[in-house]
């Protein structure tokens, strides 16, 4: 788990303290302040997920070319010879 996901999950909670907080002794700025922790924290622990996503992806994405490098060597080559095609422009006259 990423340390972003925790820290979010934290500072959202911080934020919905506040929030109960402010409401109860209705104070508007600490509830005001607890509902903007609350979305710090959850598009923190958001970003947070994201790149734990993206290293599952990785990990695997590097399992599959351990397993089969020739097959990896095979798809890089056409990748890199069809946008060649693409980002060449053509010679003919």
């Amino acid at each position: 788990m990423d340390e972003n996901t925790t820290k979010g999950a934290v500072t959202e909670g911080v934020g919905k303290l506040k929030d109960a907080a402010g409401g109860l002794a209705g104070d508007t700025s600490l509830q005001g302040e607890g509902k903007l922790d609350q979305l710090t924290g959850k598009t923190q622990r958001q970003f947070g997920d994201t790149i734990d996503d993206a290293q599952d992806q990785l990990e695997s994405i590097t399992s599959t070319i351990r397993e089969r490098p020739f097959a990896a060597v095979g798809i890089a080559a056409g990748v890199g010879f069809l946008l060649g095609l693409l980002l060449i422009p053509s010679r003919r006259g």
